[in-house]
């Protein structure tokens, strides 16, 4: 009994030695044949990996013009520990540097963080492609140095660079963020650059390479089974007329302020214009640093972008706003008439232009009486029905946000701004709750006050009108190649609080503010072919002289085109904001001008003086 008890422990301790055994040789084939990447892991210490960047995603207009393309560059490299003696003249000399540039270059790269003379640091950035050319046949002489190939933007037509943004290098916070950067990598750092980076850069490839002791490639690793192809980046296509954007810069030379001109049906936007801007090649190559600075330091701010982010009042413009809501709320009706004499005489008061009288609502438009909308507004907030003025003012907020007035937009740019529209909360800190009225904001009447928009805003109150009571989210992508579409957030109607059927009174009035003769102010933008609606505006400023504000849109019938023009410190909206926007929409339309005269007055206009005496 006790022979075949020892014999079954033999058999048990046996059966597990090879159980053991067998695990162990399983381990050591999966490590060694089968799971080649622990093989890879292991030889860490002799493998060197080099990126392999790819093209940025090209950008077209909208006609298929290329805006935005790629030219060849190169980082040079260096490996300290392999530099060998050579002559910094001749070196120098072909990199277009001088000799303590090279020195600074060799104490700059020992700071960066993870430095080690065993592997490749960046010595000289973005060198050309005509420098790389002379350098290539000479680097037997400078052992040690290599260059890595990469792309720099260029830009054939030179303009939009607000809406077209920049690429820069990364920073330890972007690695931070996003563990697909490193070091030298480079990012969309401002506008659509900015917003569609993931689609524009592509994809990062690797080479692996086997390197001796002293890091010296040996050849490639595993005859190249582990690298991976860089991926080139997506095309974009973007909304912006690029015959019509570089129209609009030329007409808002030496003039601050901006244009936007958006397609009413899409939300597209056909042209956005901030004043000054800037040439983007600026912003481009190793000089891009220096160039950026001195633009930040300009006081004109030609890095602004005033069509997403200046807050102006809407001015007149505004009383289309009130208008409709009147209308909806029943408050106001189309033959409702009101006399002026000058101003509205209740009050403070608040002045108005010499015009005929007593107006019609129609007429009210065309002539942008003052006296007329404040009547309007004041009726709003104070009707009956809703008790209170605290109670009016929020029915009157309600519509005014419908309109997209203090809130963004959503167009796909970086830094939009909100406006400004107040609430009740607001004047019941400021003035003490109970202790304002609605002649206490009257100034809101006439697009005053509280109120803040930007020119994006004030032109999608242009498609709404044209819309007759809708907009679609403004966007500068049309398309992206290769994918199922843009974002479907920029197909969603949205729709104002008014009623569609009273839209058709504000575009009569707006049509004879342009085209009604005598009184209309407007007058200027009539075109003979082309039946444009407007509405000028002139914005008061505390700080200098009014702003010059018009917005538009034509045709009448079928709108294919709706504008805002905003002139700093240019005076009435009829003196130069309207007849910019018209010289822009027979541009779209028509690709032609047949004003010559009046483009060559908007051309040699100077309005800087003006901002320069407000300063």
């Amino acid at each position: 009994m006790s022979l075949n008890i020892t014999t079954d422990k033999k058999y048990i301790i046996s059966s597990i030695i090879l159980f053991v055994f067998i695990v162990i040789l399983v381990k050591l084939f999966m490590l060694q044949i089968v799971e080649q990447s622990y093989k890879m892991s292991a030889s860490n210490n002799v493998l060197r990996y080099i990126p392999q960047y790819p093209a940025r995603g090209l950008i077209y207009d909208r006609n298929g013009e290329l805006i935005v393309c790629n030219q060849a560059a190169y980082d040079l490299m260096v490996i300290k520990n392999e530099v060998k003696a050579f002559d910094t003249t001749e070196f120098a000399s072909i990199l277009g540097i001088t000799k303590e540039q090279i020195k600074a270059s060799f104490l700059q790269i020992k700071r960066v963080k993870g430095y080690s003379p065993y592997k490749p640091s960046v010595f000289l950035k973005q060198i050309s492609a005509q420098t790389y050319a002379v350098l290539q046949e000479k680097m037997y002489k400078f052992p040690g140095f290599d260059v890595h190939p990469r792309t720099l933007r260029t830009y054939p037509f030179n303009m939009a660079g607000h809406l077209l943004g920049y690429v820069g290098e990364v920073d330890e916070d972007i690695i931070a963020k996003s563990p697909y950067y490193q070091l030298g990598d480079y990012i969309g750092i401002n506008g659509l650059e900015k917003s569609y980076e993931k689609e524009l850069r592509g994809k990062k490839g690797i080479n692996i390479y086997m390197v001796d002791v002293h890091n010296r490639i040996k050849g490639s690793y595993e005859e190249g089974r582990y690298d991976t192809a860089a991926v080139v980046g997506k095309d974009l296509v973007c909304t912006i007329d690029a015959k019509l954007q570089l129209y609009g810069e030329k007409l808002m030379t030496n003039k601050i302020g901006s244009i936007v001109a958006i397609e009413p049906k899409t939300g597209e936007v056909l042209a956005m214009i901030s004043s000054p801007s800037y040439d983007p090649e600026l912003l481009v190559g190793r000089d891009r640093t220096t160039n950026y600075k001195a633009l930040q330091s300009d006081t004109l701010k030609p890095i602004f972008n005033r069509s997403l982010m200046a807050p102006y009042p809407p001015g007149s413009t505004f009383k289309i706003v009130n208008g409709l809501i009147g209308l909806q709320e029943g408050v106001v009706f189309p033959t409702t008439h009101y006399g002026c004499a000058g101003g509205y005489p209740i009050g403070r008061g608040v002045g108005c232009h010499i015009h005929q009288s007593p107006l019609s609502f129609l007429q009210a438009i065309q002539m942008s009486c003052n006296t007329y909308f404040c009547y309007v507004f004041r009726s709003i907030i104070d009707k009956p029905l809703y008790g209170s003025v605290e109670n009016g003012f929020s029915v009157w907020k309600k519509h005014v946000e419908s309109f997209g007035f203090g809130g963004r937009l959503g167009i796909d740019l970086p830094n939009e701004q909100r406006g400004s529209v107040p609430s009740v909360n607001f004047y019941d800190r400021y003035f003490r709750k109970g202790g304002w009225s609605s002649l206490t904001i009257i100034s809101l009447s006439i697009g005053q006050g509280e109120l803040g928009s930007t020119p994006l805003q004030i032109a999608n109150l242009s498609s709404i009108i044209a819309n007759r009571g809708y907009y679609y989210s403004p966007h500068v992508i049309k398309e992206i190649k290769g994918t199922t579409g843009i974002d479907p957030k920029y197909n969603i109607k949205h729709t104002t609080t008014i009623d569609s059927t009273w839209f058709t009174n504000v575009v009569e009035g707006m049509d004879m503010a342009v085209n009604g003769g005598s009184g209309g102010t407007a007058l200027n933008a009539a075109l003979p072919n082309i039946r444009i609606c407007g509405k000028t505006g002139t914005a008061q400023n505390p700080h200098g002289e009014d702003h010059s504000v018009f917005i538009a849109f034509a045709p009448k019938d079928d709108p294919k085109i709706a504008i805002a023009v905003y002139i700093e410190n240019a005076g009435f909206g009829g003196t130069w904001a309207s007849p910019i926007a018209s010289l822009m929409i027979e541009k779209y339309l028509t690709d032609s001008i047949s004003r010559p005269d009046l483009e060559k007055y908007i051309l040699n206009a100077i309005l800087l003086d003006r901002h320069a005496r407000k300063k």
